[in-house]
């Protein structure tokens, strides 16, 4: 967590934090799902190992560990908030994404549509864009529909990027998408909204780390 923890995430059981090589976590027992995945992307972390699709239990975890079977015919997909595709130079790293903890009931669409294109253009920050470094923010928000045992539906799906070049920080991407149908052949830029409304909508405080002139400017821009 470069730029800091966005809610300040400790023992907590409704804002546990999680601790991984490959990312972390900020995870609420009480909706048996994350309020926040954070992780760094860069070249290092880019390659061509497989798909571990070995979707688990976390047993880091202090409550009841979610399983695959917690999804099973429910509708929704066991959705990343972190990318398998963001951590797929090495068979650990991928195969960490597939924690249980890492997922989200999410929509057809939007897991599959433009959430996913969303994943593609933060990788293309760094393979078509010359950014050396983007760290990311994301997780659900709100919902009260469970499926499985006690896993929370969230209402839409929100994600926030910083992306650095040169050493310092450039600018901001962050969208909140419905996590629902009506996503369908749309465009994740017609979710485009500032980091300051992420933060109003969630209660979150993202890149406290940056200089207040830097975060003020950043946080308050809708990315073109």
């Amino acid at each position: 967590m470069k730029f800091g923890n966005p809610s300040d995430a400790g023992s907590n059981l409704n804002n546990y934090l999680i601790s991984k090589a490959q990312f972390v976590i900020s995870y609420n027992c009480s909706r048996n799902l994350a309020n926040w995945v954070s992780w760094t992307l860069d070249a290092s972390y880019l390659g061509e190992v497989e798909r571990a699709d070995d979707f688990r239990p976390d047993p880091d975890v202090p409550c009841y560990q979610v399983t695959p079977r917690d999804y099973r015919r429910s509708g929704y997909d066991r959705g990343h908030i972190a990318p398998s595709a963001d951590r797929d130079s090495n068979k650990e790293d991928n195969s960490a994404t597939f924690f249980m903890s890492n997922m989200m009931p999410q929509s057809p669409s939007n897991n599959r549509e433009v959430w996913r294109e969303l994943e593609n253009y933060e990788r293309e920050l760094i393979t078509e864009f010359g950014n050396e470094a983007v760290y990311i923010v994301a997780g659900p928000l709100g919902g009260v529909d469970t499926i499985g045992n006690g896993v929370t539906v969230p209402n839409s799906t929100w994600k926030v990027i910083l992306a650095v070049a040169d050493g310092s920080p450039t600018e901001t991407i962050a969208v909140n998408m419905p996590n629902n149908e009506s996503v369908k052949h749309t465009s994740w830029r017609d979710y485009l909204t500032t980091v300051d409304r992420i933060e109003a909508l969630t209660g979150y405080d993202f890149f406290e780390e940056l200089p207040d002139k830097i975060e003020e400017i950043l946080e308050s821009k809708v990315y073109q």
